[in-house]
């Protein structure tokens, strides 16, 4: 997504092509002051996705759009940039605007520093034109990743926001009736239940309709999410918290054209690489399997524990570990860094499901929630990182 600057042709194998040198001093201090602006932006975003949300595969996209800058813009000698700017004289460096010293969230400093880093990105496009319109191409190339990892900044946030203590996630269907699941489903709530999804596959239109809206009526109030699966349409109809597809059903973009940005969207991934695909098209949370051989669903290969790892070293959105997870193996599944599980059989068939919720309910607490992960970028202990 993030081309090197190699790759594009704005650096030759000797090093980056120096078409700045002609630069009249004006342009240099356009050019340095929104170089600076934006590579101060993009670490400050950067640290929010590091420290905040702690998720490593957006940290590093994030470290990716700064290099890149700084490749671009290398054929530009350092001591022109220093040697052209003149901070005294700066006619704007004493502009103020009414609340440009006000940020009451870490959310806001992120969200001015992503508009900062926007708009001069946008400056160094415009001014790159005057000397080389191959890399004001290139600049703008890093504008729009800068949108989509923006995109990707909202979302995350946003589900980690609404997923917070989400960590126990039942998947159910009204093959008893929808009054027996509706029984079971006020049963799971009160015993504890995060997140609860509908998927029937055999039920008419209608009757999923009625079951959902039914659902919906039970963890209205509640503490529970109420996801509805493969059905967007569905979800919209019975005010659900979520809908739910896998790699072959509607993507993203398309369920979100349907329910819209506030309704949470969760896709099922099989590989790592598919979850990096799924937090980069927009994903709020991930369904990672299967990890075990499961009742529910039927696959050839399994996914396991070693995805597990992978997703849980790499993926800070919120994803729960699917397929065959019961009580007398889920601590495997949490060892893995996934703190979050999905499950259907161990609790619907059980004879006392409430127990079961409670058991898995004790295991998720003797893991944390947020774990260190190792697949950071550097520490911070060298600036030019």
């Amino acid at each position: 997504m993030f081309a090197s600057c190699k790759e594009s042709g704005c650096v030759s194998s000797s090093g980056p092509v120096s078409v700045f040198a002609d630069c009249a001093t004006s342009t240099l201090r356009v050019i340095d002051a929104n170089r600076n602006r934006a590579g101060e932006g993009l670490r400050v975003v950067e640290e929010y996705f590091r420290f905040v949300l702690d998720d490593p595969l957006l940290t590093r996209r994030c470290k990716q759009l700064r290099h890149d800058l700084s490749a671009l813009l290398a054929g530009i000698p350092e001591y022109r940039l220093a040697v052209s700017r003149d901070t005294t004289a700066d006619v704007g460096a004493e502009v103020e605007v009414a609340g440009e010293y006000v940020r009451r969230t870490a959310q806001s400093v992120a969200y001015s520093s992503w508009k900062r880093l926007q708009q001069a990105l946008r400056v160094l496009e415009e001014y790159a034109k005057l000397v080389s319109p191959a890399v004001a191409v290139q600049i703008e190339a890093l504008r729009y990743s800068s949108y989509t990892l923006e995109r990707c900044f909202q979302i995350a946030d946003d589900a980690h926001r609404k997923l917070a203590k989400a960590r126990l996630y039942v998947l159910i269907d009204a093959s008893q009736g929808i009054e027996a699941m509706l029984c079971l489903a006020q049963a799971l709530v009160e015993a504890g239940v995060h997140v609860l999804q509908l998927r029937d596959k055999g039920l008419s239109d209608e009757r999923l309709v009625a079951a959902a809206r039914g659902l919906r009526g039970v963890t209205a109030n509640q503490q529970t999410l109420f996801i509805v699966n493969d059905r967007p349409d569905i979800a919209l109809l019975s005010c659900a918290d979520g809908v739910h597809v896998g790699q072959e059903e509607l993507g993203v973009k398309d369920v979100r054209a349907v329910v819209g940005p506030e309704m949470l969207v969760g896709v099922s991934t099989h590989s790592i690489h598919q979850a990096r695909e799924a937090v980069m098209v927009g994903a709020s949370y991930l369904g990672c399997g299967p990890t075990f051989p499961s009742r529910t669903k039927q696959f050839s290969t399994f996914a396991g524990l070693e995805f597990l790892e992978e997703a849980g070293a790499e993926i800070g959105l919120p994803a729960f570990a699917i397929g065959g997870i019961d009580p007398g193996n889920v601590s495997r599944v949490l060892a893995t860094g996934v703190r979050r599980i999905a499950v259907s059989n161990a609790v619907t068939t059980a004879t006392q499901p409430e127990l079961v919720v409670s058991e898995l309910l004790a295991e998720l607490s003797n893991y944390p929630l947020h774990v260190a992960q190792t697949a950071h970028a550097s520490d911070g202990t060298e600036a030019d990182e």
